[in-house]
């Protein structure tokens, strides 16, 4: 009974290690204006939750100290490979905000971002926080519980997953990166673009005029202007990245199962 008794709690603390590892890594989860007792005892209701629901894979019937280091670091290296598998639409966005605020000139007005413990311009911190508010709209949270929960049918308790289809899935992913941040930023910078050609052009034409001094509010107020008028456009792309990687979280947990 003893014994019994033991390898359950055994297999709690692997599911525990492998939600806590993943709320670390994971978009709003790991956000560091969470209290971390908070995090871990939010870690832990889900953890026991599953523990009472799904089919777990029992301990060997001698459980020594090298099996319970080994699955424990292979629990903490699944969590956070699924943690931060949402994370890429995030730093693509805060990517792009980067672009946007360098071609308005926004360069030295920096930001502290605490989640990604990086320096980041206003416009990327703006654009961040907007991809914040609609992962909540649309129940991301939720999609990463699901995942996780989903992880143990297919990645039973100790079950390696440093395999070559992992390896391809997360540098698909973070490929993707630069290819997202362009593509959020393209209609700013062209726009840009062209401002500045007429700025060139305007400079040839009437040396005695202080481009500088007119480009600088020009570039910020046209920038402001076409941020505001590209949100809709913003929130419904952002949306549909956010989906889209909610489903390559599940692709990268079949790949996992391999």
């Amino acid at each position: 009974m003893t014994d019994i008794l033991i390898s359950e709690f055994v297999v709690l603390i692997f599911i525990f290690l492998r939600i806590a590892a993943a709320f670390a890594a994971a978009p709003v989860f790991g956000h560091s204006s969470l209290p971390v007792p908070g995090k871990l005892g939010l870690a832990f209701v889900i953890a026991l939750i599953l523990f009472l629901t799904i089919e777990k894979s029992r301990p060997p019937a001698e459980i020594n100290l090298w099996y319970i280091a080994s699955t424990a670091i292979l629990e903490i290296i699944t969590g956070l490979t699924i943690g931060f598998m949402l994370f890429f639409v995030f730093y693509a966005v805060s990517f792009a905000g980067t672009f946007i605020g360098f071609d308005m000139g926004l360069t030295m007005a920096q930001y502290f971002n605490p989640a990604e413990g990086t320096e980041n311009n206003m416009i990327g911190e703006f654009l961040y926080i907007t991809a914040l508010l609609i992962f909540f709209l649309i129940n991301g949270h939720h999609y990463i519980i699901t995942g996780l929960a989903a992880s143990y049918i297919v990645v039973p308790i100790g079950k390696p997953i440093i395999t070559p289809q992992v390896f391809d899935v997360l540098i698909k992913n973070s490929a993707a990166i630069f290819v997202i941040a362009v593509k959020i930023a393209s209609p700013i910078i062209v726009s840009f673009f062209l401002v500045h050609v007429a700025l060139g052009i305007i400079a040839r034409v009437i040396p005695q005029m202080q481009v500088f001094f007119v480009a600088q509010p020009l570039t910020i107020g046209l920038g402001l202007l076409l941020l505001a008028g590209l949100i809709p456009l913003y929130v419904f792309f952002i949306k549909n990245l956010l989906q889209q990687h909610e489903k390559n979280l599940f692709y990268l947990i079949k790949a996992m199962s391999y």
